[in-house]
């Protein structure tokens, strides 16, 4: 597929931050003056300027790390970005260097154990947090799964320190392959809770949207078996769920929400411009093709194709936001990064063409990801 009008496109009315994506990730074509050039622009736009100001002396940034916003009526964050890994998800799909102090720094922060203590002690549930931070990296509840995440999406995720984490989040990955079905892992609660949902055990290995950005943003893991084996286990994920499969983690005696690979378990669905599954649409997609998984993913290979067709001769990407069902997903509704929403790189949506930028640009990385000429 030509892209040529796409990246003109781009290249013509897209902010500091496509721009410099484009360029640097995509066409490979910055020299030195220009991409300082660009990142100073970067630098300049307004969340950028805001999550600076979150930073705190010892390096961390803001309060937590998809933490609570408000505790017994006291708000703890002013914006969603001063949460940990909003800030980190902003710096990372803003492709900010790792070697920027401010990333340099959080990750330090992140990896010393006085600093962390501190970070999660603000108030009783964080304490706890902290306390059982390694408990259920398997089952996709678990702080340092969190924390573990927001290093990969900042550069840091093949450290030796951190590579470990990639085999937990390979064998979640491949722990599906043997299921005929959810039942086969999960147990029946005996309690009449108003939310009576199956659970599995803090030790159950099972894929989370953690353990997927874990390797989507590293590489040591990556050989032609294993990337074989996340595309096996994400085309049998697909097979194998139907509807919704809302299920709970066990640690202790208490019964946690996980975070799935996809919303309530339910299967993924390939991109189609007329249909908006859910808060993570793109991002999740984006994160599989980033495996290098290519077209050996069902979903992968049908968005594609969707994707194709859904460019118009001018090369701009568009979507349906007009549709009912469309409306509670619509990326017109992203402000900030979080763990709930989808990539938004554009700073100003009122400004023209924006949403068309944000939605084309992913489309071409999309492409560009899977092996697409452009």
């Amino acid at each position: 597929m030509n892209l040529s009008k796409s990246i003109d496109f781009l290249l013509e009315n897209a902010g500091p931050v496509i721009r410099y994506r484009l360029r640097k990730e995509i066409l490979c074509n910055l020299g030195k003056t220009e991409e300082e050039n660009l990142l100073g622009q970067v630098y300049q736009t307004p969340y950028f300027i805001l999550l600076q100001s979150y930073v705190k002396p010892n390096g961390y940034i803001g309060s937590g790390a998809h933490s609570l916003g408000k505790w017994r009526d006291a708000i703890l964050h002013e914006t969603p970005l001063q949460d940990g890994e909003a800030a980190a998800r902003l710096l990372s799909y803003y492709a900010i260097p790792k070697t920027h102090p401010i990333v340099a720094n959080f990750v330090a922060a992140m990896r010393d154990e006085d600093t962390l203590r501190k970070e999660f002690s603000y108030i009783p549930p964080e304490v706890e947090r902290h306390r059982n931070r390694f408990r259920g990296m398997r089952s996709a509840f678990s702080l340092m799964l969190y924390i573990y995440g927001m290093q990969a999406m900042l550069g840091y995720g093949d450290d030796e320190c951190v590579v470990p984490i990639q085999t937990v989040a390979l064998e979640a990955f491949g722990s599906i392959l043997p299921l005929s079905s959810l039942d086969d892992i999960t147990k029946t609660r005996q309690s009449k809770t108003h939310y009576n949902y199956p659970y599995i055990g803090e030790d159950t290995f099972f894929p989370s949207q953690y353990h997927l950005e874990i390797l989507a943003y590293t590489e040591t893991w990556r050989t032609q078996e294993s990337i074989r084996t996340m595309a096996d286990a994400i085309n049998h994920y697909n097979a194998i769920l139907h509807g919704t499969n809302p299920i709970h983690v066990r640690i202790g005696s208490k019964h946690y929400v996980p975070c799935p690979l996809n919303m309530h378990n339910s299967p993924i669905r390939p991109f189609r411009a007329d249909t908006l599954d859910n808060i993570t649409y793109r991002r999740l997609l984006t994160e599989i093709a980033m495996l290098g998984v290519g077209d050996r993913v069902g979903i992968i290979k049908d968005s594609i194709m969707n994707i194709e067709n859904a460019m118009g001769g001018d090369g701009i990407l568009k979507m349906r936001f007009d549709l009912p069902h469309n409306k509670r997903y619509s990326p017109r509704k992203i402000e900030f990064p979080t763990p709930y929403s989808d990539v938004r790189l554009e700073a100003d949506y009122k400004r023209k063409y924006a949403v068309e930028c944000d939605l084309t640009f992913w489309a071409v990385q999309f492409l560009h990801l899977c092996g697409i000429c452009h």
